[in-house]
C-alpha cells in the first residue's frame, strides 16, 4: 500500500481534521457515489478502469477498518505536523539571517572608534566584576560566592535560542575558506550541531561569515574559545548577537595577551585570575 496515497480524496471525501470526523455513513455513500463512475462497465475504453476501480476498494476498505483508519488519521496528523515544524524552521532560519544582516549594518554605520572604545570598556568593567568575584572567595576562605538568582526572573526563549548560537568569521574567503560541512565538522566536536548557515549576498565579500547553531548552551559554550580553524585562515568565535569590527578577525600574529578580543580576551583573563590565585597561596603561605 502506497503510503502517499490519501483515502479520503480517493472516496472524493475531504481530508484532514475534517475526513477524520466522517461518519461511517459518510464515507459508504462516498464510495459508492465514486464507484458509478470509476466501475470498469461505466468505462469500457479505460484500459486502466479495473486497476482504478480496485484502488477506490482499496481506500473504502482502509476507511471502513476502524483500527486502520485510526492510524491513517494519526499518520496525516503527523506529516500536517511536519510541514509545520519545517515552516517555523525556515521562518526562524531568515529571521536570524535578517537580524544579523541588519545587526552589522548598524554596526558598521557607527563610528569605528566609538564602537572599539565601548567594546574595552565592556571588557574592562566584565573583568573587574570577575576580580571581585575571586577577591570575595578568598575573603569567605575559599568558599566561592554564589549569585543569587532574581526571584520572579523569567528568560525569553528566543534569548534562551541565541545562547546556543555561535557567530563565525573568518578572513579568506577563496580556496583556503570554510563550508557549512567543514564548519559542522568542527564545531561537532564540542556537541551535537543543529545548523549552520552560511552568509551571502550579492555583493563579493572579503570575508567569511556564518551561523552555527548547537544543540545546547554547554555545547556552545565548550566551543567557544576552542575552535580555531586552519593556521592560514584562523575562526573569530563570538556569541550570537556580539558587535565586532574588522580589527577583531584573528591572525597568525595575534596571539599577545593585550589584543582584547576573541579568544585573546579570555586567555588574558585567564592569565589575571590565575596571578591572583598565586598571590593569595604566596600570602598564605608567608603567615
Amino acid at each position: 500500500m502506497d503510503v502517499d496515497v490519501d483515502h479520503y480524496n480517493v472516496l472524493g471525501l475531504p481530508s484532514g481534521e475534517e475526513g477524520a470526523k466522517l461518519t461511517e455513513k459518510e464515507i459508504a455513500k462516498g464510495y459508492k457515489l465514486k464507484a458509478l463512475v470509476l466501475h470498469p462497465d461505466k468505462r469500457p475504453d479505460d484500459p486502466n478502469a479495473h486497476e482504478n476501480f480496485q484502488k477506490l476498494k482499496l481506500s473504502y476498505e482502509v476507511l471502513k477498518d476502524e483500527k486502520a483508519r485510526k492510524l491513517f488519521d494519526d499518520l496525516l496528523r503527523a506529516k500536517r505536523e511536519q510541514r509545520a515544524r519545517r515552516g517555523q524552521q525556515d521562518a526562524k532560519r531568515r529571521r536570524m539571517v535578517s537580524d544579523l544582516e541588519d545587526r552589522e549594518r548598524a554596526a558598521y554605520a557607527e563610528d569605528p572608534g566609538e564602537v572599539e572604545r565601548r567594546r574595552v570598556e565592556k571588557i574592562d568593567r566584565e573583568l573587574k566584576e570577575q576580580v571581585d568575584k575571586i577577591r570575595a572567595m578568598f575573603a569567605n576562605k575559599g568558599v566561592p560566592v554564589v549569585k543569587k538568582e532574581t526571584v520572579g526572573a523569567k528568560k525569553n526563549g528566543i534569548e534562551e535560542d541565541e545562547k546556543k548560537i555561535l557567530n563565525v568569521r573568518w578572513e579568506k574567503v577563496d580556496s583556503e575558506g570554510y563550508s557549512a560541512e567543514r564548519l559542522r565538522e568542527l564545531f561537532s566536536k564540542f556537541g551535537e550541531v543543529k545548523d549552520v548557515v552560511i552568509r551571502s549576498g550579492k555583493e563579493k565579500k572579503k570575508r567569511g561569515q556564518a551561523l552555527v547553531e548547537m544543540a545546547t548552551e554547554e555545547a556552545a559554550v565548550a566551543a567557544l574559545g576552542n575552535v580555531y580553524g586552519k593556521l592560514s585562515n584562523p575562526l573569530l568565535v563570538l556569541p550570537y548577537g556580539k558587535k565586532v569590527t574588522a580589527s577583531t578577525i584573528p591572525t597568525r600574529e595575534s596571539d599577545d595577551l593585550n589584543n582584547f578580543s576573541g579568544i585573546n580576551h579570555q586567555a588574558y583573563e585567564d592569565n589575571i585570575l590565575g596571578k591572583l590565585q598565586k598571590a593569595a597561596e604566596n600570602q598564605k603561605r608567608k603567615a
